[in-house]
């Protein structure tokens, strides 16, 4: 047995031997670093970056619309011109998609009063307006409904609620105590043994805002259409906008 056989058993041995230690996590430190003007800028990051902010900031300037005034869902008590613009435009276009997928039609839109994050400005509407009024990845659903489930369910949630949630196709009236004392599907009174097609998104589907009344349905269609993507088709289409508040929700005193 050689020298260098002597030398690797003999450290075999030794590591072997050796106690092994147990390691212990005994703190945790952290600590804030302030993302303000006074880091200092990589220029070779900034550099190979700008090109695509500049790019990416064209694409959300350019003008697709023009609004005659400004528009806020703060407008109105039960239902409000933005709000109404909103569900108009997620009708229309979504009715496009469904028809072409099923051959039916969108009877009516239920969205939520807090899924409008900003405002509409007066003046020229532009792709970055349609992404501040639905900045989250909200995909349009249809949801296949009887008419009793919305005369008894969602009839119900709205006159409790007493919010501004967008509709459209849905006329509502309320008496002074809330309670719902008419209710129409595109003019018509609500057969509660018909099915009815019911756009909504799929935050909602799933009970966002407790709309749990969307999933006690059986039929759901996926759209594969963003809430946003509706919006921006829908403005693209109108060349001035100018939606207003009307009867669609009321309450009489």
């Amino acid at each position: 047995m050689n020298y260098k056989h002597l030398l690797f058993i003999g450290i075999a041995l030794l590591i072997y031997s050796c106690k092994q230690e147990s390691l212990q996590l005994i703190k945790i430190e952290g600590k804030n670093i302030n993302v303000n003007d006074s880091l200092q800028t990589d220029s070779e990051i900034e550099d190979f970056i700008k090109p695509y902010r500049e790019h990416v900031n064209n694409n959300l300037d350019s003008v697709i619309s023009f609004a005659v005034d400004t528009y806020s869902k703060r407008d109105g008590e039960f239902n409000t011109a933005i709000g109404n613009l909103f569900a108009d435009a997620i009708l229309e276009e979504s009715n496009t998609v469904f028809n072409k997928q099923t051959g039916h039609n969108v009877d009516m839109v239920l969205v939520n009063h807090g899924g409008i994050r900003a405002i509409i400005s007066k003046g020229n509407i532009t792709t970055r307006t349609a992404y501040e009024i639905m900045p989250f990845e909200n995909s349009l659903v249809v949801v296949a409904m009887q008419g009793k489930t919305i005369q008894d369910s969602l009839i119900r949630y709205l006159s409790r609620a007493k919010r501004a949630h967008p509709i459209s196709g849905l006329k509502l009236k309320l008496d002074k105590d809330y309670n719902a004392i008419s209710a129409s599907i595109k003019n018509q009174p609500i057969d509660t043994e018909k099915t009815y097609y019911v756009a909504t998104n799929d935050y909602l589907y799933n009970g966002g805002d407790r709309m749990t009344f969307f999933q006690t349905n059986d039929s759901l269609y996926v759209l594969n259409y963003k809430v946003r993507n509706a919006l921006l088709d829908y403005f693209l289409k109108k060349d001035t906008i100018n939606p207003v508040i009307d009867d669609r929700f009321i309450q009489i005193n």
